[in-house]
């Protein structure tokens, strides 16, 4: 008898194939088969669900996430759950929570809290830190049955931590034994499951206490020699953001490139690297594309990890950032209840005051808050441009004609004033939507070129992340709606986008047991009713341990999710099964 019987479903099978109608079978966690749709017996189920009308796909793999604290307290890996997401990877980007030497928690939270933008309160609170080694790490979470399947990589800063103590915080340069004790230490690690290592070079990524990451500046010597922990394994990714020394010109972008490229001669693993259209230097993405193009050919496994949207935040007068939390006048009432506060921002006196001033400087000076912030709140009147209110549509692709740089040349204000407003209307509960990359053009012309590359992964949600400017884990949503269904023009095959969600990131993992709907096959899927669905309006809310707060967005159309055959969530309502387990590379 099966599990369950999935019938009449327009199934899209992972594999890149057109979709077609099938009744798919489920027993004991696997897909033992999938039948045509027609009027011919079908075995007995225990429970079946009419899928008529609906996509059957495999559970979408998420391979940029950020839930090593979070998972520490949620067995749900809320919200991406909500959006179709059966496997979520963690450890990116250099940052997480082991190795660690007792005794120096604060400086792993430090660096969370400032590279990710997670409270610092919520993960002091709800962390147990039950653990030391990496291999630890991974067998106090494995402990914990959850809803969702999850790999875990090795992060740089902790294991140069761990290895260097206070001299990885002081930057200081690797000897060959640190070197030496890190690469053990990853190998170590691999050799008991973790799927990869992450390195962060972004200097945008700064601790609570607005200092680079302890890795942010390592040398090819110690990169080369940390990623030979790989030779000889069958297994292993890495994954890698860097900004290229994007304003530094041609001949440093080359070097920093040449990095990546040594890793990956040393390693011998696949490498993803973070790709986006940037400002300034808006076609360096192009020139990414080309050294990319340029290494596979000669063999070398470089894959580029993209979003499906652009890349920006959310601004708020309770998000983590907004235009005016740098002006001192509005720091007189950033206190009061939200409520309170946009009834005091409407006072037409202290309007007038803050916007007769200049916003002082955030960054630097113990903040977390990196350069960037400073740099845009400085233009704001240019970026205004590229800066719109999010209405209850949704619009992620809106026209430089929605944006307040127009809004306030067509009532006769400044565009400071027209956000002022906007911030400060009601009870204060308006957002701005500001996509920072890849919105030069102002569309996503570019992030379809990107999508549609080859070498391209759906990647970079950064879920569990960034938890007061944005909520990315929404990105498995988007591509099905905003690319496939809603595409006002060369709209994405689904099939295509169901393969980047699926078998690709599966395959670059070496994953072989899921994201594929077939007979053998692991029975992570989902039923998507495509008419409804939807992102989801973003939300506040303040469910972090000690009261912390981060935006959700709860998807609309997922009418079922299976992950290993068991049923965790039924139009976004989350069920008690938890097959989700901690999948060990390289294991049997």
């Amino acid at each position: 008898m099966l599990d369950w019987l999935i019938k009449n479903g327009h199934v899209v099978d992972g594999t890149g194939a057109a979709p077609f109608a099938a009744d798919v079978g489920v027993r004991d966690g696997i897909i033992v088969s999938v039948e045509p749709t027609g009027p011919q017996h079908k075995p007995a189920a225990r429970q079946t669900l009419d899928a008529s009308g609906l996509w059957i796909t495999p559970g979408f793999i998420d391979i940029h996430t950020h839930y090593d604290g979070q998972i520490t307290w949620d067995e749900c890996f809320t919200p991406s759950i909500y959006h179709g997401v059966t496997t979520v990877v963690m450890g990116n980007c250099g940052v997480g929570f082991a190795p660690k030497r007792p005794g120096h928690e604060d400086d792993l939270i430090k660096l969370m809290e400032g590279v990710e933008d997670i409270p610092g309160a919520a993960l002091h609170e709800g962390i147990r830190w039950n653990w030391e080694s990496f291999t630890d790490y991974m067998n106090a979470l494995a402990v914990t049955p959850r809803s969702l399947d999850y790999l875990v990589q090795v992060p740089h800063d902790p294991l140069r931590m761990y290895v260097m103590g206070e001299r990885a915080l002081a930057h200081e340069t690797a000897t060959p034994n640190d070197i030496l004790q890190m690469q053990t230490l990853l190998r170590q690690a691999l050799q008991a499951g973790a799927a990869g290592f992450s390195t962060g070079r972004s200097d945008n990524h700064r601790t609570s206490e607005g200092k680079d990451t302890p890795a942010a500046n390592a040398s090819l010597a110690e990169l080369s020699g940390i990623s030979q922990a790989f030779k000889g394994l069958g297994h292993g990714v890495i994954q890698m953001v860097s900004d290229y020394n994007l304003l530094q010109g041609p001949e440093q972008f080359d070097a920093e490139f040449d990095l990546v490229e040594a890793i990956a001669n040393a390693s011998g693993k696949p490498i993803s690297i973070t790709w986006l259209q940037r400002d300034p230097g808006g076609e360096q993405y192009l020139k990414i594309q080309a050294r990319v193009e340029d290494a596979v050919l000669r063999g070398l496994p470089l894959y580029m990890q993209t979003a499906a949207r652009g890349i920006g935040v959310l601004n708020g007068l309770d998000a983590s950032f907004h235009p005016f939390m740098g002006f001192p006048s509005y720091k007189e009432v950033a206190h009061l209840p939200l409520v309170e506060r946009a009834q005091a921002l409407r006072d037409p006196i202290r309007k007038a005051r803050i916007l007769s001033e200049k916003s002082e400087r955030l960054a630097g000076d113990g903040s977390a808050i990196p350069p960037l912030v400073d740099i845009l709140l400085a233009k704001i009147d240019m970026l205004s441009g590229r800066m719109f209110a999010l209405e209850d549509n949704l619009n992620y692709e809106p026209h430089v004609m929605q944006s307040f740089l127009v809004q306030a040349k067509q009532r006769g204000i400044t565009p400071l004033e027209a956000l002022y407003d906007h911030l400060s209307a009601g009870s204060g509960e308006g957002l701005i939507y500001f996509p920072i990359f890849n919105y030069n053009q102002g569309n996503l012309a570019d992030v379809q070129r990107m999508l549609e590359h080859p070498r391209a992964l759906s990647g970079l949600s950064d879920a569990g992340a960034h938890v007061g400017t944005v909520c990315d884990a929404s990105f498995t949503t988007f591509m099905l709606s905003h690319w496939v269904r809603d595409a006002k023009s060369k709209p994405m095959a689904l099939e295509t986008a169901v393969e980047m969600l699926t078998a690709r990131n599966a395959r670059y993992l070496g994953l072989s047991d899921r994201g594929v709907i077939a007979p053998g096959m692991r029975a992570d899927l989902n039923a998507i009713d495509p008419q409804a669905l939807s992102v989801g309006l973003p939300q506040l809310v303040h469910d972090l341990p000690a009261g912390g707060k981060r935006f959700v967005q709860r998807a609309q159309g997922y009418v079922a999710t299976w992950v290993a055959g068991q049923q965790v969530q039924t139009h976004g309502v989350i069920s008690n099964a938890r097959p989700g387990q901690l999948v060990r590379m390289g294991q049997h």
